[in-house]
């Protein structure tokens, strides 16, 4: 295979920040899979039993859990993006 046939070189697949996202992503679901964690009524908050504002307060953290891994995923491709496009130096 000659050089210019080969595919580009590709970054490594698990990174950090992929690793991070993956966390961010399955948290919300560990968490309201583990019912036995939150299956009680208190402590109450305005009067809710703390089985639903539990679940309530998940539903917000999620959307924020998924705000941050977006980010990073995003930042990542940015940056391999700007890596793959940036001229190579001479080794002439």
């Amino acid at each position: 295979m000659t050089e210019s046939s080969r595919p580009p070189a590709r970054g490594p697949v698990v990174t950090v920040s992929r690793v991070i996202a993956g966390i961010c992503l399955i948290a919300p679901f560990v968490a309201m899979l583990w019912v036995s964690s939150y299956a009680r009524v208190s402590p109450q908050l305005i009067g809710l039993p703390f089985f639903y504002w539990y679940q309530m307060a998940w539903v917000i953290g999620s959307a924020a859990l998924i705000s941050v891994a977006y980010a990073l995923v995003r930042r990542e491709e940015r940056a391999r993006r700007a890596s793959a496009a940036a001229p190579k130096g001479d080794a002439a």
